[in-house]
């Protein structure tokens, strides 16, 4: 069922530390991806496996933002929950009929975008903070949401930055709100694109268990560990690991 028992520990290991790291800094998928490809696991499977196991990571961190979360300029709540749903469901089906052959030669060019998206993620903020001037549209401010929420669906790496991208670009700027409305948006695209993902039988669910009580036991121990990391050393460490496993994918293809 999970095969060899060296398979079984990789995984264990990959969910733990990405929990950890999810609880953290963000960078999760850069683990559990790989773990599940390197244990013989077609690339479109891993890929809907690893993110119904970090699922809870972010229902939690979306409860413990629930205070301090609020919809972004240009958008309401219901607006939001209803096009992150949406975005996250078509994102889920576009993988569904995406090939595991087309996928493969994908994954490295989309983990390699991701770790540029983690490794300027601050520069990124600061820029999109600046390139807001007045109140933006509620077409246009959809349209962003939709747009995130579609990647989402489709493939989770840097999807943290590129919220916090968007929201900083519709004028938000309390950084308790941005974050618990990141979770939020998380969330519920990740719960949809699961939905869609074991409607479609895509995903391994012995393995998706396995690895979500991992993570689980990660974001809450691992962290503790993770957060006495000097932030700059823990970000670069994060980028060289997305660097590593983007090379060994393209060397794969």
């Amino acid at each position: 069922m999970f095969g060899p028992l060296d398979h079984v520990a990789l995984l264990l290991v990959a969910a733990f530390l990405a929990g950890a790291l999810n609880a953290v800094a963000g960078g999760g998928s850069f683990l559990t991806l790989p773990a599940l490809v390197f244990t013989g696991v077609p690339a479109v499977t891993a890929n809907a496996t690893g993110t119904v196991a970090l699922l809870p990571g972010y229902a939690a961190s979306t409860w413990g933002f629930r205070e301090d979360m609020a919809a972004p300029p240009g958008l309401s709540m219901k607006l939001s929950v209803a096009l992150s749903l949406l975005g996250g469901a078509a994102g889920a089906g576009l993988l569904l009929v995406t090939s595991d052959a087309t996928f493969k030669k994908v994954v490295p060019w989309l983990l390699l975008g991701a770790t540029a998206l983690f490794a300027f993620g601050p520069q990124i903020r600061a820029w999109a903070a600046g390139q807001q001037h007045g109140s933006p549209s509620t077409v246009k401010a959809a349209l962003g949401m939709l747009a995130v929420a579609f990647y989402g669906g489709y493939f989770n790496g840097g999807l943290g930055i590129l919220c916090l991208a968007l929201f900083s670009l519709l004028g938000q700027t309390n950084l308790n709100a941005m974050n618990g409305m990141k979770n939020l948006v998380s969330t519920l695209l990740t719960a949809i694109a699961v939905g869609v993902y074991a409607a479609g039988g895509i995903v391994l669910w012995p393995q998706a268990l396995l690895m979500m009580v991992a993570a689980t036991a990660g974001g809450y121990g691992g962290a503790r560990v993770a957060r006495k990391i000097p932030a700059p050393i823990l970000r670069w460490g994060i980028v060289v690991t997305g660097l590593v496993m983007s090379v060994l994918f393209f060397t794969k293809v």
